[in-house]
């Protein structure tokens, strides 16, 4: 095999690189985080039963994203960590062993979208209308799930070696689409039949699977670090597979983790009245405007981080993660800033009753004044996944969502006022932050002695 030239990680300016590697998957997040608003404020103008309904859909979703996302860590880190150590046989096989997982991760959602949808929302509601509305919703999305997988998994490799800007115009692409093609299905437009929730449900397939034709194409026309083929697809190897779910597994039950919380959550509001229920999903899609755009400088740095850890760069390292601690932490600010002083015009988005803005105004200030703490966390989890400590993740995520957050809304909810439930979130998140600090120093000792000795 030819020699490759090194990879432009190894070698631009390290802030100029994470503007570049990251501002398209921000830019491509703050538009997936818009149609996540847009598609339930059109939800919510056919009632508020049918917004409950697509909040109490979201565990599944989100267990769906933490599967396809999780193994994109994996793979990920193992891609660009072998591109840094030369071993170009090594992050083929992780682009083909990935798109083999990607398939088997869909097969099994098909099962539960033709199987469990409706059990899984009648678990978290008694009301028949709600019920209806979340199995077809849900129903839909799990049983044509393939768009989502197979669109993270390559937009994943083309952030993997650098190539962030085709990722955004995947990413984008389908967002918009699922934009445009929501009010046109959920309402009847244009000539199309009115289809309401399940509107709303194909039009987010529709976006998925445009997204995904994209980045498949984009892999295969401009991603020249890796070479992708049926034959290696349908040739899997057992250790590649292992190190991919090494660091994946650990990712995937720390963000499913958040499947968990939202359900238990579903079920500890819906005690309270469904409009408890409405605004926590109102809140979801809401904080999404800045939780996601730092999702997506982690998903810019932490290919950085794996290249010059294989390439053996610690000042580069160093410098890669205070620039994106302060980007993160900043972003999040504006988060809480916009939170605390406009709550009522947001939740007006979603057509807001009087006793949905009671519940909601209180809630949004709450939960909105831990942003900044959460976008450090956030960051400073980059450092973990990047070298394969992925542990390290999976343990705050534990101690904030399961350990603290849960119990502590379960035990605010016996006061029997719903305002007081809020407060769980910035208990857990001050937990959370704590153990990131923590095992950030921890981790980035370890790493720098060990790159000493490697000189």
């Amino acid at each position: 095999m030819s020699e490759r030239a090194e990879n432009k990680m190894g070698t631009m300016p390290v802030k100029k690189l994470i503007i570049m590697m990251s501002l398209p998957m921000m830019i491509s997040m703050l538009v997936q985080a818009l149609y996540n608003v847009v598609d339930s404020i059109f939800v919510s103008q056919i009632d508020e039963g049918a917004l409950t309904a697509v909040t109490l859909a979201f565990p599944m979703q989100t267990l769906m994203i933490s599967i396809g996302s999780g193994t994109g860590v994996g793979i990920n880190a193992l891609l660009s960590r072998s591109l840094g150590e030369k071993r170009f046989d090594r992050s083929d096989a992780a682009a083909n062993n990935g798109i083999l997982l990607t398939f088997l991760s869909f097969i099994a959602f098909l099962f539960i979208g033709l199987f469990g949808a409706r059990p899984f929302i009648m678990t978290q509601t008694s009301d028949p209308l709600i019920a209806e509305y979340g199995s077809t919703y849900l129903g839909i999305v799990s049983c044509l799930s393939f768009g989502i997988f197979f669109q993270m998994t390559f937009e994943r490799l083309l952030q993997s070696t650098g190539r962030s800007f085709y990722s955004m115009i995947s990413q984008a692409t389908g967002a918009i689409i699922n934009i445009i093609f929501d009010p046109i299905l959920i309402f009847g437009l244009l000539g199309f039949p009115k289809m309401g929730v399940a509107g709303a449900a194909y039009a987010t397939v529709l976006g998925q699977v445009v997204a995904s034709i994209l980045g498949l194409i984009m892999n295969l026309k401009f991603n020249s670090d890796i070479s992708i083929s049926l034959k290696k697809i349908l040739h899997p190897e057992a250790s590649v597979i292992k190190e991919i779910y090494m660091v994946g597994v650990p990712s995937i039950l720390m963000m499913s983790i958040g499947s968990v919380m939202t359900y238990m959550m579903n079920r500890i509001l819906t005690i309270f009245s469904s409009t408890a229920t409405a605004v926590f999903g109102a809140y979801f899609k809401l904080q999404s405007f800045f939780f996601m755009p730092v999702f997506g400088l982690n998903n810019g740095v932490i290919p950085v981080l794996a290249y010059n850890y294989g390439a053996r760069k610690k000042d580069r390292i160093h410098e890669t993660l205070k620039f994106s601690i302060a980007l993160a932490v900043s972003i999040m600010l504006v988060g809480t800033i916009i939170f605390e002083t406009i709550p009522d015009k947001l939740l007006g988005f979603f057509n807001a009753s009087p006793e949905m803005l009671a519940i909601g105004i209180p809630a949004l200030r709450i939960m909105g004044i831990i942003f900044p703490f959460a976008g450090a966390s956030i960051s400073m989890g980059s450092i973990f996944q990047a070298f394969s400590e992925s542990i390290y993740s999976l343990i705050i995520s534990v101690a904030r969502q399961l350990v603290v957050l849960i119990p502590a809304a379960w035990l605010l909810s016996l006061t029997g006022i719903v305002s007081n439930v809020w407060w769980a979130f910035p208990i857990a998140e001050s937990v959370s932050f704590t153990l990131s600090l923590f095992f950030f120093r921890r981790l980035l000792g370890k790493v720098g002695s060990q790159l000493e000795q490697d000189l």
